[in-house]
């Protein structure tokens, strides 16, 4: 099969020809990057973006930025990062919230908002005939992450506080940052003329114990606004795969009310997260990506851990459809290169179920 049609087939709940791969709001961090890379090349004559590209099921193709030239460390948010050492590599980290300060609406809408045509859509038709031409796969657009944008520009404390205190700032910034993804998916979309499968969008509502904010905050002050995103990608065909860490098993009945369509990141290490609850209770509407554990087993296990655990996630979450499997996360630096090759040789060569269309 090609990793669209697999893809697609376990989007539909189908059981394929092994289980889909995908590297989504994923990657391998340095330094242990270009230790696979060397491990690649080494042992089986392959860099790690080929041997990526025969295996991964689902590419990332957005527009090119053409608007204002930002500043070093600046988004189109106005926001700013700067690189934070950690022990073996460095992170950007959030060093200026433009919109921390900001005491009224009049403020919030006098902020240098991002457009949605600061973008080139019409490098989208070409970006997708390379990828297809090179291996069809299934194509993804990002990134409506509509609570992490607003407090990407608040402060996640401040804004948290605006939720209790002032609930017109929240609303104000959530509306701004919303108004700007529906017009920015509606072109993404209509430039992928059909093509686009999915369409990343993200907020991570839990923490290891338990959602980070009230039920009820969620439901007045995100929910609505995901909604409103989510009905312009069902119109044009795509399906919405959501992100969130944590634990976020009591709000997951919630999310598919929203509209979501996938279920992604699976931290199964936090409370509450368990993947045959998640299967049994939503699994025959809700699809799941992700799920193996960079938090426990990738960095701390051995190779036939690993391998015991994507083969659990597989029985479990892949019955029936329904499935890809991937990192829960971004690879750490520091996570031995065996058990990484382990998730991947794992997933390529295990797969319990006769195929629908065999």
């Amino acid at each position: 099969m090609t990793g669209r049609e697999r893809v697609r087939m376990a989007l539909d709940h189908k059981t394929t020809d092994r289980v889909p791969i995908a590297m989504v709001c994923a990657g391998i961090n340095e330094p242990t990057r270009s230790e696979v890379d060397a491990h690649l090349r080494a042992e089986r004559g392959i860099s790690l973006t080929e041997f990526l590209d025969t295996t991964i099921d689902i590419v990332e193709v957005g527009p090119d930025y053409i608007g204002p030239e930002l500043a070093t460390g600046e988004d189109y948010w106005r926001v700013r990062r700067e690189p934070v050492q950690q022990a073996l590599g460095e992170y950007d980290e959030i060093c200026y919230y433009p919109l921390q300060e900001a005491k009224s609406i009049a403020e919030i809408n006098a902020h240098p908002w991002p457009r949605p045509d600061w973008f080139d859509y019409g490098v989208i038709p070409g970006k997708i005939e390379r990828v297809l031409q090179k291996r069809e796969r299934a194509i993804m657009a990002s990134n409506g992450n509509i609570f992490e944008s607003s407090w990407y520009l608040r402060g996640m404390d401040t804004l948290m506080m605006d939720f209790v205190l002032n609930p017109e700032i929240a609303h104000g910034i959530a509306e701004r940052v919303t108004t700007f993804y529906e017009e920015y998916f509606e072109r993404i979309l209509d430039a992928g003329q059909g093509e686009f499968d999915l369409v990343f969008t993200a907020d991570d509502l839990g923490g290891q114990n338990g959602l980070l904010l009230s039920r009820s905050m969620w439901e007045e002050f995100i929910k609505p606004y995901h909604v409103r995103v989510n009905e312009i990608i069902h119109r044009r065909n795509a399906k919405v795969i959501y992100h969130s860490d944590g634990a976020v098993h009591e709000v997951v009945d919630g999310l598919m009310e929203m509209g979501i369509d996938v279920l992604q990141a699976l931290q199964f290490d936090a409370i509450g997260m368990d993947p045959g609850d998640l299967k049994s209770r939503f699994g025959s509407e809700l699809c799941f990506e992700g799920g193996v554990s960079v938090q426990h087993t990738l960095p701390h296990l051995t190779p036939e851990d690993v391998s015991r655990e994507v083969q659990h996630l597989i029985t479990t979450l892949g019955s029936g459809g329904g499935y890809i499997l991937g990192p829960s996360h971004a690879i750490q630096a520091g996570t031995p290169v065996e058990n990484i090759m382990a998730m991947f040789d794992t997933a390529l060569g295990f797969y319990p179920f006769r195929r629908d269309d065999a």
